[in-house]
């Protein structure tokens, strides 16, 4: 039975969505104004393995995933570049998926952007107007946060305790230092779009909750993201939802932990902020996912050179058994499925899906992948019936797949003058002329094709 560490109630649940069989999902996505660096990627591929293993375990998952692509970030940016903030969101929702189809992040249900939303953001804002929970001035419509006695129970603060740590600046508008903008009043030169209190734009923390609200109905099963918003983004979203529509916004809140750089936090300021587009300069995107998977999702995670090339080289584990595996099925005899390989099998996913369904305890769900490698390289042999090795093989790759890191094998194809040196060489050995074996081996390893003599065969990879 799956069990979900929920921020709400700080403690680990069972999960049962509202409705049988189907699952309601919301994550918070990027403000595309760059490239996302790999504190964003953290939680869009924890919460893709999430989606994954839920579809695994037979869930229908209407999983959404916002774009936010009006903000002050985007203005700025678009205006240092002469382009609208349109066409700006329109090239890093392009980069976006780019990236998060290497890293293997399935796309949501629907991507929506909060710019093609504005009739919904505008609905939910009314709703709240009409309840007494917002004012205007001057155009800008703020949360009374004092109006929501609930406010401040995902971060597990009173209001007073948060009131502590702001202030009202000079000039500021607000009544008080916790109310929020739920709609901006157009500034000369900013995108605009006309509403009851004249022309601006949503604030931040109103699209989600208009868009989880249109996609999702007014409540749904799982709400993610960073920790970093759960204070005040997702407080604010769990105000604006529960005061429009009268009942609890989400049932399961998740977060996963913060990353370091060389155990340093990461940030602009100190230099070591990194893009995902900067990292696959040097790794592969599938290393990235695997290296965000080797830790629990809620631990705080350190990023550095030395840890990927260890996520890359456990990585290497995992496909070389595999490649091993294909080659050795080819080669073996034929026979049913023995016992003992059913059983350990057996024993291997129960150890996987009893990891996942420990609040998706990724890290010893790839333990009892590297315990199945551990098992194949040292059970099989040359007198291991096809059965066995392909029943091993297709669940590495099953449960490998639920993690999304397996890559999509690539079929190598030989030209005809290259299968006929590999031929010319084994009828060379067979003949005992192991200088012409040898000088074709060297002729193929110049073409980028290593071979490896073993007792099924020659093996071959490139290089």
């Amino acid at each position: 039975m799956l069990k979900l560490y929920n921020s709400m109630t700080r403690k680990k649940e069972e999960f049962v969505p509202i409705e049988p069989g189907k699952v309601r999902m919301y994550s918070c996505g990027p403000t595309v104004y760059n490239y996302f660096h790999i504190g964003n990627a953290r939680p869009f591929i924890i919460f893709d393995t999430l989606r994954r293993y839920l579809e695994y375990c037979g869930y229908d998952v209407n999983f959404v995933q916002n774009f936010t692509d009006i903000d002050d970030k985007m203005i700025n940016r678009a205006n240092d570049e002469g382009i609208t903030v349109a066409e700006l969101a329109d090239r890093f929702i392009a980069e976006y998926f780019t990236d998060a189809q290497g890293l293997g992040i399935e796309k949501a249900t629907v991507h929506p952007k909060a710019t093609e939303n504005i009739d919904a953001i505008i609905a939910i804002i009314k709703e709240l107007e009409d309840k007494g929970y917002t004012y205007t001035v001057d155009g800008d419509v703020y949360f009374r946060v004092k109006n929501f006695k609930e406010y401040g129970k995902l971060s597990h603060q009173p209001l007073e305790n948060l009131e502590a740590g702001a202030r009202i600046e000079v000039g500021d508008k607000k009544e008080n230092p916790m109310d929020f903008a739920v709609w901006k009043a157009q500034k000369p030169g900013e995108p605009a779009w006309e509403s009851p209190w004249g022309m601006g734009r949503p604030g931040w923390h109103i699209e989600c909750s208009a868009m989880a609200t249109k996609y999702l109905g007014n409540t749904i099963d799982i709400h993610s993201g960073g920790k970093d918003l759960i204070f005040p983004h997702h407080e604010n979203e769990i105000a604006q939802s529960e005061c429009a529509h009268g009942c609890t916004f989400a049932n399961y809140w998740l977060h996963n932990g913060y990353i370091n750089v060389d155990n340093v936090k990461m940030s602009k300021s100190l230099g070591n902020f990194f893009t995902v587009r900067d990292v696959v300069k040097e790794f592969d995107y599938i290393v990235i996912r695997f290296f965000m998977l080797s830790a629990h999702y809620r631990n705080p995670i350190n990023f550095s050179h030395d840890l990927l090339v260890q996520a890359q080289s456990a990585l290497g584990r995992i496909n070389t058994c595999l490649d091993n595996l294909d080659f050795m099925a080819g080669n073996s005899v034929e026979g049913e499925l023995s016992e003992a390989c059913a059983k350990a099998l057996e024993n291997f996913k129960k150890q996987f899906t009893d990891a996942m369904d420990d609040d998706i305890n990724t890290a010893d769900a790839i333990s009892a992948i590297f315990d199945m490698v551990k098992y194949a390289n040292v059970e099989f042999g040359e007198d291991t019936v096809k059965a066995d090795i392909e029943a091993a093989s297709a669940l590495i790759r099953e449960l490998g797949g639920v993690l999304g890191i397996i890559a999509e094998k690539k079929t190598d194809i030989l030209d005809a003058e290259i299968e006929a040196l590999i031929e010319e060489r084994n009828n060379a050995r067979k003949e005992k002329n192991f200088a012409r074996a040898d000088e074709i081996r060297d002729m193929l390893k110049n073409s980028g094709i290593e071979l490896e003599d073993t007792r099924q065969g020659v093996k071959w990879k490139r290089v």
